[in-house]
């Protein structure tokens, strides 16, 4: 069971859809759960995330700076097989302790972000964790925490826009004259994942609408038109981004111009889609 001290934080992020105020309000959080090493009972810990792409983030085990690891990385080096609560999905994971040079380059990332892992680190002697959760889900990213399909996209959109709030801000603080590993691979991620987004809707949504609402027709058809030119606006977010010397101010650039135009996409799908969706 979660402590006294979790237990309001889990409850707000279950209850607001992975949003929480105090003092881990605009942070990447996540809820795992994992099995318990001596009791095998579910235990569920907030924990902050860094994206990493190609379907897992990942957890330090950071404890700030205890001497001892905390409980839930002792669980799932038991038991590697979690579940991890996004705020918009729920989805089962297996859990990879980081070694050697790839544990030392996702820290170094982390610190070069958030220099608060680096002061933790100096508190131990141990070795802080990195832990890469895979996610294991097959025909989609895992159970949507959504009581109607109208709900649902709603929930995805405002996920899309919490993270790209947190790329703008981490952008605005960056101060730098190259780009942040850590921020590239946030960007990198964030792009793939509307990527993802935009093609399904476009391979099962849209056409499962059109079949059922006919007069949906025209708002269809905008959708599909905007899906390209925010398309352009990705792959040109990508390509900055990637350059080794990427320039924070351009990447900066391309992440306000992708902002004004996919907030007026996804007001207006709202607009048009919810009703549809609940309706059908």
């Amino acid at each position: 069971m979660p402590n006294d001290f979790n237990q309001p934080i889990i409850d707000e992020f279950r209850a607001n859809k992975g949003r929480v105020g105090g003092y881990f309000e605009g942070a990447r959080l996540l809820l795992l759960t994992t099995t318990g090493a001596r009791t095998g009972r579910p235990h569920t810990t907030p924990v902050g995330y860094l994206p990493d792409g190609d379907g897992r983030v990942l957890v330090i085990a950071s404890a700030a700076g205890a001497p001892k690891h905390p409980a839930w990385f002792h669980n799932l080096v038991a038991n590697p097989r979690v579940t991890v609560e996004s705020g918009t999905f729920t989805y089962e994971a297996q859990a990879v302790v980081l070694t050697g040079e790839e544990r030392d380059r996702a820290f170094a990332r982390a610190v070069e972000g958030d220099p608060g892992w680096a002061a933790y680190q100096e508190k131990t002697e141990r070795v802080i964790p990195v832990v890469a959760l895979h996610a294991l889900t097959e025909g989609g990213p895992g159970k949507i925490n959504a009581s109607s399909m109208g709900e649902a996209i709603k929930v995805v959109h405002d996920a899309f826009r919490r993270e790209l709030a947190l790329i703008r801000d981490e952008m605005s603080k960056g101060g730098g004259t190259t780009l942040g590993a850590q921020l590239r691979v946030n960007c990198l991620t964030f792009c793939a994942g509307l990527h993802n987004h935009h093609t399904g809707e476009e391979l099962m949504m849209f056409p499962a609408l059109a079949d059922r609402f006919p007069e949906s027709a025209p708002a269809l058809a905008r959708l599909g038109e905007e899906h390209a030119r925010i398309a352009e606006l990705v792959e040109e977010l990508r390509r900055v981004v990637s350059a080794e010397d990427a320039d924070p101010a351009d990447a900066g650039a391309e992440v306000e111009r992708l902002t004004a135009e996919l907030e007026a996409h996804l007001t207006y799908e709202e607009e048009q889609l919810m009703p549809l969706l609940d309706a059908a």
